[in-house]
């Protein structure tokens, strides 16, 4: 990877004048460029310099190279093409390259494998994202940026069945429900659903699907993700009814990855910031992952 942006050469100054040091030190307290590789120099870089475009480590100088997995799955990407700024996370991606100071043509896409995303080593990439949850043990391997989004519960039935179409959390209390064990889909059904009747309790996930397709339960709970995958691969005629938040504990959230000790990340934190705090995120997870990607809200 090219260097970071050169720090001033002090060394040159070394023979200079006393006074003529004094001026430029000053001078250099306001403008000079940091060098991250210097972990001192990096946390005390102004909030509005040191994260320029000119300034970023890149894997390509000029470029940010985003990686994602093939095929790119809808409503994450659309039409498999994540550089068409379509789908939730390609919307995300080009919202955090805008945050950084790259326009779309200065956005290019890597293919890269799940798995291989948040293994140890070196990255051709700046930033991946794909659906990636941040975790205490792919955090020793990677960084992560502050989560961008905060994964979400969602209750799935066969289309046209009795519950199928409601509108709240409260209809949903005389359902028999399906759900894995020791996951956050099984504390919500628990503590936000609350149905009358025990739910149905399976230790792997294909066997709360398959009572589902079987028709042995009413409606599956699992988070959002893996409820468009069923939708979509595993259970014909089967539909999101709702998405809903989850209480208690830590959330999961999605983070972009990137290499370990990447000098980009405090820049990405703050573009993720910069978005979650003026509602684009929101914006962006409503377009994409609400209504009109049949995931409506339950309240």
């Amino acid at each position: 990877m090219p260097s970071f942006f050169r720090a001033f050469p002090l060394e040159a100054l070394a023979m200079a004048r006393p006074l003529m040091l004094l001026a430029l030190a000053v001078a250099l307290v306001g403008c000079a460029p940091v060098d991250n590789t210097d972990s001192t120099a990096s946390t005390a870089a102004s909030p509005s310099t040191a994260c320029t475009k000119e300034q970023l480590k890149l894997v390509t100088p000029g470029k940010l190279t985003i990686g994602t997995d093939k095929p790119a799955y809808e409503p994450w990407f659309k039409d498999d093409d994540p550089s068409n700024g379509q789908g939730f996370e390609s919307a995300v991606a080009f919202a955090v390259a805008g945050e950084l100071g790259f326009d779309r043509t200065e956005v290019q896409w890597n293919t890269v494998k799940f798995d291989s995303a948040f293994a140890p080593g070196e990255k051709q990439f700046d930033f991946d994202v794909n659906q990636v949850s941040i975790t205490p043990e792919r955090a020793n391997a990677v960084d992560f940026s502050k989560g961008y989004y905060a994964v979400k519960q969602a209750v799935v039935a066969i289309d046209g069945s009795k519950f199928a179409g409601v509108k709240s959390l409260a209809e949903l209390k005389d359902a028999k429900v399906g759900v894995q064990v020791g996951t956050t889909s099984f504390d919500a059904v628990k503590n936000v659903i609350k149905p009358a009747a025990d739910p149905n309790v399976y230790n792997e996930q294909i066997d709360a699907v398959n009572a589902l397709k079987n028709k042995q339960v009413d409606a599956l709970v699992v988070d959002l993700p893996t409820a468009f995958y069923v939708t979509a691969a595993q259970v014909e005629k089967s539909k999101i009814v709702g998405q809903f938040s989850s209480t208690g504990g830590t959330p999961e959230e999605f983070g972009l990855v990137m290499e370990k000790g990447s000098a980009l990340k405090p820049c990405v934190d703050k573009a993720v910031d910069a978005l979650k705090s003026k509602g684009e995120l929101a914006k962006i997870e409503q377009q994409w992952l609400g209504s009109a990607a049949g995931a409506p809200e339950l309240k």
